[in-house]
């Protein structure tokens, strides 16, 4: 596969976090959502917005994407689990999916990743 299908493979067969405990697919999923510069700004802009969230307009204004592109992104975060969306009135708000998410996220890649390293090694 090149670059450009891999990318749309991976896009389109995300998996969200349905299971307390995080599958290897379900981690790689995330963590490719993560990997854009777009994604991690948006994720860290809702998580400063705490659990109120920011309408899409908002959003878009803060971390200067808009349009079909704040879209794709939104839409790519969404799928992964790690924001979430409602719609209040005639605006969608989004917000950054609970604190346990990225907790089990993180907790998944010491325990799986760093398994064998020593206590002292990784904290």
């Amino acid at each position: 596969m090149i670059a450009n299908d891999l990318l749309f493979y991976n896009y389109r067969n995300m998996k969200a976090f349905d299971d307390p405990n995080l599958s290897l697919v379900q981690a790689a999923s995330a963590y490719a959502a993560l990997g854009s510069e777009q994604r991690l700004s948006l994720l860290r802009t809702l998580t400063r917005a705490g659990d109120k969230g920011m309408n899409i307009g908002a959003l878009g204004a803060a971390t200067d994407l808009s349009g079909a592109n704040l879209t794709h992104h939104l839409k790519i975060l969404a799928q992964a689990g790690l924001i979430k969306q409602t719609k209040q009135g005639r605006s969608i708000i989004c917000a950054m999916a609970d604190y346990a998410t990225f907790k089990r996220l993180n907790d998944f890649l010491l325990a799986e990743c760093c398994a064998d390293l020593e206590d002292h090694e990784h904290g």
